[in-house]
């Protein structure tokens, strides 16, 4: 990578951490708002975006790579925890997933009301996929049955978070995992 790209992808970074860190603090942010906080001019930013739903989205992957930094997952780790435990350990949410999104609550719910342009679903599924797989794997579900499951399972995950999300998240983090995993577990006719 050239000075140039160096300097490219060192500016993107900062609109994205500026708008993260605005995003924190209030609801409605302006390309101005973001410009001061990353300390760039407006042309720079029509430079790299050509709308806010863009960085948004810039944003949301930026969120997705380091969460899972800071989860610490690669497929091969994940596939061996998963061989060493029991089915009934196979959960995609943890308390340290939850404990994330609390944390960067706003950006969830924005995102989560611009869903449609982010393509999230899509956003989620690929984000998940190295997790979602080795489990489908580990059940020997069919290869045809697959999307349906893995779609089924995000939809339902996804729902629960943004009700916890639009509540504040004052739940416990505990109880949300409880929750998710009751309807994970639900005996089929049990509703």
């Amino acid at each position: 990578m050239n000075k140039n790209e160096s300097k490219y992808f060192n500016t993107a970074i900062k609109m994205d951490q500026a708008f993260l860190e605005l995003l924190e603090k209030k609801d409605y942010i302006t390309v101005k708002e973001i410009c001061h906080e990353a300390g760039v001019n407006r042309s720079t930013f029509y430079l790299h975006y050509e709308t806010l739903d863009d960085l948004l989205k810039e944003s949301v992957e930026y969120m997705n790579r380091h969460f899972l930094e800071h989860m610490g997952q690669d497929s091969r780790n994940f596939v061996n925890k998963i061989n060493d435990c029991s089915k009934d350990e196979l959960y995609l949410i943890t308390p340290k997933y939850l404990s994330y999104i609390k944390r960067n609550k706003r950006l969830f719910l924005t995102a989560i009301k611009k869903a449609k342009v982010l393509q999230l679903n899509q956003s989620y599924s690929q984000l998940f996929q190295h997790v979602l797989m080795p489990i489908l794997d580990c059940y020997q579900v069919p290869q045809e049955e697959r999307k349906y499951i893995m779609s089924f399972y995000i939809q339902g995950i996804i729902a629960i978070i943004t009700q916890w999300l639009k509540d504040d998240c004052k739940e416990e983090i505990e109880f949300v995992m409880q929750v998710i995993q009751r309807c994970i577990k639900q005996p089929k006719g049990n509703l």
